[in-house]
């Protein structure tokens, strides 16, 4: 690689009044009017560890003919800070090939490690009872192609857990979530509720792009994840003699009804306990996600409050962090969960309960009159984990 085409500096070491000269991945970039009548282009630039915005006052339609979304550009640029937002203000750019570049500098990746998390996935699947449900899952994890899919994959475009290896770190975490609910409400089937959480967004590896930048296939604007994921659950099962066909029907529930409402998405609504379950952990791990994500993008930020958050229809109050100062040595939380020890396998399977008894005047009148959605205001739907 030529030394003229090296990353030299990534988003999160940009510092207010830094000159910068280095390459980046253009993952939109739109042209505008200003109040004068002249033209302006805003650049949205990433890598690996995160997204900053560019301005381009000068020159525009020059430097807009040289290049194209997800095309790489080597900047010359000086960092500002602008409403709480770092921003380069762009003087001069090139365009790179992409053979001249490195892919991993520019896409962000998960903190864990694929072999951490793929240990943790195979003891959740280890501590399962249900031979059938364990059966399923081994037909889709234990597949080379399918799991590198699934591996590499974001859980979403923009919304929640956006880097490689999102999908498998989201669905962990619901996972562990879910583990956690079971533990108490022991009327909860653990091991159906566990696969829709391993399975629930299975259909992400197909309705995402991922190479350059993170995008909508074809397939995923047609059908979505939730229709691809129902269909590739229907595709295994018919592979698996003698798989209980109300079993089969009540794990593809999971998958159609884990957005919770008609209006996020989903065909069905959650309809027996666990898929109630699943649609509130689910929901529960991509808002804490993209909150974080929000306020973590923000280092440079004046005073105790994010940036408007689109999405969400709000700001968000940081605040102070009450550790800050304090000896943390002592503290050796560890951010995830260990599942449980492997329990002794069914030799027979026992007659599973049945989900068809209303789940209760209560619930149900919350159901019909609540919104469910933690953030009521939320209308991005295709984004809703």
């Amino acid at each position: 690689m030529d030394e003229s085409t090296t990353k030299t500096t990534y988003v999160n070491q940009i510092k207010e009044r830094n000159r910068i000269h280095s390459i980046f991945l253009v993952r939109d970039k739109i042209t505008a009017m200003a109040k004068n009548g002249k033209p302006y282009m805003t650049l949205k630039m990433m890598d690996r560890t995160g997204e900053v915005e560019g301005r381009i006052w000068d020159q525009v339609d020059q430097f807009s003919a040289m290049f194209g979304k997800d095309d790489f550009i080597q900047v010359n640029a000086k960092a500002s800070v602008y409403m709480g937002k770092m921003q380069l203000i762009v003087q001069d750019l090139q365009p790179v090939a992409e053979s001249q570049v490195d892919l991993a500098d520019f896409l962000p990746v998960s903190q864990r490690t694929t072999a951490a998390m793929r240990a943790e996935l195979d003891l959740l699947i280890e501590s399962l009872t249900d031979p059938d449900i364990e059966r399923l899952l081994r037909a889709f994890f234990d597949d080379p192609e399918f799991f590198s899919l699934y591996s590499q994959a974001p859980a979403a475009k923009a919304m929640h857990h956006v880097y490689l290896g999102g999908l498998l770190e989201h669905s962990l975490a619901v996972a562990a979530l879910a583990g956690d609910v079971a533990v108490r409400y022991p009327q909860v089937n653990r091991d159906l509720l566990l696969c829709g959480a391993l399975l629930h967004d299975i259909g992400k590896v197909s309705e995402l792009s991922y190479r350059r930048s993170f995008d909508y296939t074809d397939e995923g604007k047609l059908l979505g994840h939730i229709v691809i994921g129902t269909q590739m659950v229907e595709d295994r099962v018919r592979n698996l003699p003698g798989f209980p066909p109300e079993l089969a029907i009540m794990i593809k529930h999971l998958l159609l009804s884990h957005h919770g409402q008609y209006d996020f998405g989903s065909p069905k609504r959650p309809k027996f306990l666990e898929a109630v379950i699943l649609n509130f952990v689910d929901d529960l791990d991509s808002k804490i996600n993209g909150v974080q994500t929000h306020i973590d993008k923000e280092p440079d930020r004046e005073g105790n409050w994010t940036s408007y958050h689109r999405l969400y229809d709000r700001y968000f109050y940081t605040g102070s962090n009450p550790l800050e100062g304090a000896d943390q040595s002592a503290q050796t939380v560890s951010p995830v969960p260990q599942p449980p020890p492997v329990k002794e396998k069914k030799p027979v399977r026992e007659k599973r309960q049945r989900y068809d008894k209303p789940l209760g005047a209560t619930m149900g009148d919350q159901l019909k009159e609540k919104n469910l959605d933690l953030f009521a205001n939320f209308t991005d739907k295709g984004e809703n984990s």
